[in-house]
């Protein structure tokens, strides 16, 4: 089974970077998949994942339940969206189509109201002057 696991982390992993460069296909999940799945299997791994600069920190605040930045949600709804209409476009028939709308209907839920919205982090600029 452990072995498994390291196999579809290693998939999902992969996704996750084709995410981050093709326009369509979200990064962010496939991450937070790959580290349960190392997290199961195989620590270093997991280790490694979480040290990404651009991936350890949202996988890391999603797991401390602080959720993902507002920012990330719009963005990954635009593309849920993109790809709904494009899939139903592309789809001959309707019961496909319905298919395809449900799925990202269920999908935006989820990310909207289930997954917690993480207050933006304050840069430099956005730090309070000292008083005095």
């Amino acid at each position: 089974m452990r072995l498994a696991f390291v196999g579809l982390g290693l998939f999902f992993t992969g996704l996750g970077f084709l995410g981050a460069f093709l326009p369509v296909l979200p990064s962010t999940p496939f991450f937070l998949v790959a580290a349960y799945l190392f997290s199961r299997s195989h620590p270093r791994l997991e280790a490694w994942l979480l040290s990404l600069p651009r991936v350890g920190p949202l996988v890391r605040n999603y797991r401390a339940g602080r959720g993902i930045p507002r920012g990330t949600k719009g963005l990954a709804t635009g593309m849920a969206l993109g790809a709904a209409a494009l899939s139903v476009y592309g789809l001959p028939h309707p019961a496909g189509q319905a298919l395809v709308v449900l799925l990202i209907a269920y999908g935006l839920y989820f990310i909207w109201k289930r997954v917690p919205t993480s207050a933006p982090e304050k840069g430099p600029k956005d730090q309070e002057l000292p008083k005095g």
